[in-house]
């Protein structure tokens, strides 16, 4: 039976808020350079505030990677939560307009605002998240549509929203139905702090999961060791496991097979969205068919692509860029 989608994502959906800045003013605000940190309402209003120039897209590390997958033309939906404000809006129509079915109607009475992440881009390409969850980080179990769920070759999940109860309730509910109708599933682990904070409960993923997507830091992370030792325990335990490891290689492990796809260094504009369309990439790959090298080579492409300009999402052609690489 042809299924209605080919990937469906559960996530954060948060409004990407961003603008360029230089070191010193990280310093003067108290940014931590280079990673995502969770702030409260009021800390969100006064760094919104002090933006200059900023510009503003639908983000969220999920949504990220299906906005790539839906560029490549599968057909993709976001199980997501915003409240029915002006960001709420903005991005229900922006996934929308972007090829995304946003399939969770903006809450009317929500008490949160819709999330947003104020992203501060230096000179290097690096870029610090400061992330305001707001009514995102609330969906549950009652907001997993089981026709879009069941509806799916490939269900893919944020490690981020395991932070809330509510989230992982929205997961298993999410899987359950997704397996029971036949198709995949698997977790891209977001963040090792994230990994840290669920170790258990990520470990028992990689066993009931098909994939997971990490890279080295949160990978050793879960296991508590060094990357080879933590990937060889992770292979024993899941169907597919892949790792990126910055400026090195991709390892692919699926049972007895084993790939490393090299990375071709590129210095980044902007290194927002670079783990997020690595996946759009994969999944394309996984979604039809691909080797398990093939479906590394579009996930390094896509990456590379996305880091040489501003924003998290693919600018060029993805489909034409595969074709030139020889990869479809």
């Amino acid at each position: 039976m042809t299924k209605t989608y080919k990937v469906v994502g559960i996530g954060n959906a948060i409004v990407d808020v961003l603008t360029q800045c230089d070191d010193g003013f990280l310093s003067r605000m108290g940014i931590d350079k280079g990673v995502m940190q969770l702030i409260e309402r009021d800390r969100g209003e006064l760094l919104y505030d002090a933006m200059d120039q900023r510009t503003q897209a639908p983000g969220g590390s999920v949504a990220n990677t299906l906005a790539g997958i839906g560029s490549l033309g599968l057909a993709t939906a976001f199980i997501g939560r915003v409240r029915d404000d002006e960001l709420g809006r903005f991005y229900a129509e922006g996934m929308e307009k972007g090829g995304t079915a946003f399939v969770n109607p903006p809450v009317a009475e929500g008490e949160l605002p819709t999330s947003r992440s104020m992203i501060f881009v230096t000179p290097d390409g690096e870029r610090s998240m400061n992330t305001y969850l707001g009514i995102g980080a609330e969906l549950g179990s009652d907001d997993v549509p089981e026709e879009v769920a069941g509806q799916t070759e490939i269900l893919f999940l944020e490690g981020y929203l395991y932070d809330k109860p509510k989230g992982k309730q929205a997961f298993e509910r999410a899987v359950e139905i997704c397996h029971a109708a036949g198709g995949k599933a698997g977790i891209a682990l977001s963040d090792p702090f994230c990994v840290t904070r669920h170790r258990e409960d990520f470990r028992r993923l990689v066993r009931d999961l098909d994939f997971v997507i990490g890279n080295q830091h949160e990978w050793e992370a879960l296991y508590e060791t060094d990357l080879s030792a933590a990937l060889e325990q992770a292979a024993q335990e899941s169907g597919l496991i892949v790792c990126t490891r910055s400026g090195h290689d991709v390892v692919l492990v699926r049972g007895d097979e084993e790939v490393s796809v090299p990375v071709t260094p590129v210095t980044p504009v902007d290194a927002t969205g670079a783990g997020d369309q690595f996946a759009a990439g994969f999944l394309y790959g996984l979604a039809t068919g691909q080797s398990l090298e093939t479906c590394g080579r579009m996930g390094v492409a896509a990456a590379a692509e996305v880091i040489g300009h501003f924003g998290a999402r693919p600018e060029a052609d993805m489909q034409a860029s595969f074709r030139e690489k020889g990869l479809i």
